[in-house]
């Protein structure tokens, strides 16, 4: 069972130090399951190390990959992972700020570039996938003022609201600017008895648009619009020369809200799973047919969305089970990561879906519970994967969270609760962890500390670092600084 967010509110966190680490020889490294070659689709991972999604905030505005992007990318690469994923990136010609983007044609030059930096600097050694996400509109956080003045579509419910609390009558006939005046001046018991819950909601967090506001024209046809929007994009990616796609259906977005147990549509969408997992499904066959059989695609889902009333492990054992049915090359499994609960966002910033219990639980810091943060989330993929080898089928399982040492992740490896391990936030602490691991030599390690200053700067849409690095070796020259000329934007080189 959850807890409640009341209760996790008044649970006192423990501070974990990290765990001791063990690091092997060269000759341990090169014998073991880590760093064993594994088979994704018709591709080969040299080794069964995996850089997942992390957004940077490096792109233009317009979505263009900026030379920010490419040293990002480039330095990752450095390392020699078995795969990275590219940054969630947006499949519609839309604006989304400093994303990247793969809505259009003119997009894959870039991309292009993209891939040959990484190509370039690791020697041909690292796989490249790209994260293709589809996103619904999120605005900020309103002054109430504003919110009243502009935004509040008043109508008769609101007049006869107004009237039964304050027994007059001539509420019922009275002008918009009245009505907008008088919720403006009032109380919070006040306009809880007037406003209806989404309209309380856009004024404490900001609209949100959800996957159920079917009366909406461009939301009832989501089913219809969103397969080619992403088969377009995959051959986009498929153009610009990534070795295959990974779908984004996790946290808080389009497609993860279509899988989610609060998708209430009554249009065959939503429901019962057999008809949540039907857009995700639809969306995949129409990516595969695009781009052919011999191309890469895989997604990133949800183990438990953490969240009142959402999915838990046994719907993610129901979706993995169908999706590798269907025939995606892999499964990256993640937790959490939802609106619903996200705190209460400051006047004019908007709501950020990594600040309540499921966020935590998807990027689990130092400051944790008992259980402490380290590997926190392999069991959920290891649940899929028992679930998928039974029905027979062998795709591969990416987990991640909280793992950053060798013994770690060859101990769930050699358990089989996954076949590639993820490493986020240590790869972001130090890029070469891989290739000083590789090497017999990780006591060199740069090791992550799981304190969330990363997460830190992303919530503030700033450009992401590491706080382990970003104030090294500031003389360096021609180095990429932040925008406010304080931080470094890539690690340190590693002076072998």
């Amino acid at each position: 069972m959850l807890t409640s967010p009341a209760m996790w509110r008044f649970l006192q966190p423990v501070r974990h130090s990290l765990p001791a680490a063990r690091w092997p020889s060269a000759g341990e490294a090169a014998a073991s399951r880590l760093f064993s070659p594994v088979d994704v689709g018709n591709v080969r991972l040299d080794e069964r190390t995996w850089v997942p999604a992390m957004v940077p905030w490096r792109a233009t505005d317009d979505g263009f990959v900026t030379p920010d992007n490419l040293d990002w990318y480039g330095r990752f690469a450095s390392g020699r992972p078995g795969a990275i994923v590219v940054e969630a990136t947006g499949v519609r010609d839309v604006p989304s700020g400093p994303l990247l983007r793969i809505g259009h044609d003119r997009f894959i030059p870039g991309l292009a570039r993209l891939v040959e930096r990484v190509r370039l600097a690791s020697g041909g050694h690292t796989r490249l996938f790209i994260q293709i996400i589809d996103f619904l509109s999120v605005r900020r956080r309103p002054d109430p003022a504003k919110y009243f003045a502009r935004f509040l579509d008043v109508t008769d419910r609101h007049r006869r609201a107004i009237a039964d609390l304050t027994g007059a009558d001539r509420w019922t006939s009275a002008s918009d600017d009245d009505v907008r005046a008088f919720l403006g001046a009032a109380a919070d018991d006040v306009l809880v008895h007037v406003l209806g819950e989404r309209e309380i909601e856009s004024l404490r967090f900001g609209y949100r648009e959800r996957v159920t506001d079917t009366h909406l024209d461009h939301i009832r046809s989501l089913p219809e619009v969103l397969p080619p929007i992403f088969a377009a994009a995959a051959v986009r990616a498929r153009e610009a020369g990534f070795d295959g796609v990974e779908l984004h259906f996790a946290h808080a977005y389009t497609m993860a809200s279509f899988l989610s147990a609060r998708n209430t549509r009554e249009d065959g969408y939503g429901g019962a799973r057999e008809q949540r997992v039907r857009l995700p499904l639809e969306v995949y066959e129409a990516v595969r047919e695009s781009v052919g059989g011999d191309y890469v695609v895989g997604c990133r889902f949800l183990g438990d969305e953490v969240i009142e009333g959402g999915n838990r492990i046994d719907d993610a054992v129901y979706f993995g089970r169908r999706f590798a049915a269907a025939g995606f090359d892999f499964l990256s499994v993640s937790k959490g990561g939802k609106f619903e609960d996200a705190k209460q966002p400051k006047v004019g910033q908007a709501v950020y879906p990594y600040t309540g219990r499921s966020g935590y639980e998807c990027m689990p810091t130092v400051n944790s519970d008992e259980k402490g943060p380290f590997g926190r989330n392999v069991s959920l993929a290891a649940a899929i994967r028992r679930a998928i080898r039974k029905d027979g089928v062998s795709t591969p399982i990416v987990t991640a969270g909280g793992i950053g040492t060798f013994d770690e992740a060859e101990a769930l490896l050699a358990r089989e609760d996954a076949d590639v391990v993820g490493f986020a936030r240590q790869a972001l602490a130090d890029p070469d962890w891989f290739e000083k691991v590789r090497r017999g030599l990780g006591s060199e390690v740069r090791r992550c500390e799981f304190t969330n200053y990363c997460e830190g700067l992303d919530q503030m849409h700033k450009q992401v670092t590491c706080k382990l690095w970003d104030r090294v070796d500031l003389d360096e020259p021609d180095i990429a600084m932040s925008e406010d000329g304080r931080r470094r934007l890539v690690a340190p080189s590693w002076r072998r």
